[in-house]
Order: C-alpha cells, then sequence, then structure tokens
C-alpha cells in the first residue's frame, strides 16, 4: 500500500488553496476551479469543493466539520514557521511547544476550523525516527 493524500472538502477552495501555499510555501497544482493538489516529497494535500461530494456519494462529506483529524507538517524549525505564519494565521491553539514523545509542535486552525500541526523532531528519540525522512 502507498499512502497518496488527504482530501479536505471545503465551501471555498480558493481560499484555502491560498492559505496552505502561503503556510507550506508549496504550490498548488489547480486541476480545477474544484480541485488542487499541494504536492511533498511524500504525500500530497487534495482540497476539492462540496461540488465534487455527490460524485463519491451524496452526504458523505461536509466542510469545515473536522474534529478529529490533525493535519501534520514536518518542517526544519517550527519556531521560524510560527513567526511566519503570525502575519496571516488567525486561530493559533497552540505556540510550539515541546511534547512529551519528543516534537516541537506548532497547533493551528486553518480557514475552515481544521486542525494543522507543524513540528520539528527535538529529542535524539524523535530526530531518529524521522532521520531517513527528507525535511523541507
Amino acid at each position: 500500500m502507498y499512502f497518496v493524500s488527504i482530501r479536505i472538502i471545503t465551501g471555498d477552495v480558493a481560499r484555502l488553496v491560498d492559505f496552505y501555499e502561503r503556510a507550506t510555501g508549496v504550490a498548488a497544482n489547480r486541476a480545477t476551479e474544484d480541485f488542487a493538489e499541494l504536492r511533498t516529497a511524500s504525500a500530497a494535500l487534495a482540497i476539492a469543493g462540496t461540488r465534487t461530494v455527490p460524485l463519491f456519494a451524496p452526504g458523505a462529506a461536509r466542510p469545515a466539520d473536522n474534529h478529529s483529524v490533525i493535519i501534520e507538517f514536518l518542517v526544519d524549525d517550527v519556531d521560524r514557521v510560527h513567526r511566519n505564519l503570525s502575519a496571516f494565521v488567525e486561530d493559533f491553539v497552540q505556540a510550539p511547544t515541546t511534547m512529551p514523545w519528543g516534537n516541537r509542535s506548532l497547533l493551528l486552525r486553518d480557514p475552515d476550523g481544521n486542525l494543522v500541526n507543524f513540528f520539528t523532531p527535538v529529542t535524539s528519540a524523535a530526530v531518529a525516527k524521522f532521520a531517513a525522512r527528507a525535511t523541507p
């Protein structure tokens, strides 16, 4: 199996794509006005409009209604990311904090209210865990 992407359903594709482009520095590939992808070395963040939902199953997904998933990005310096995002992120949930499992994490909400975590491994165990993975 190969993990490919996470897809966010939104009522405003352009707004959410703009947010994630600014937050990650990754340019989106906009296939249509209802679908875009931000591709990284390991996976993609797909952003789709509500008009795409009936193509799968009508009513199966609702925009801005996530209360259980956190979208995570491994970054070189989470404190620098926090400084860079402060100019346009409106909802920081938690400032950079070193977690018990060894990552320094920044938790925020995107414009649709989805939780987003930018993190940097800081303990030797966490650094070793992610050593084989590429960071930006």
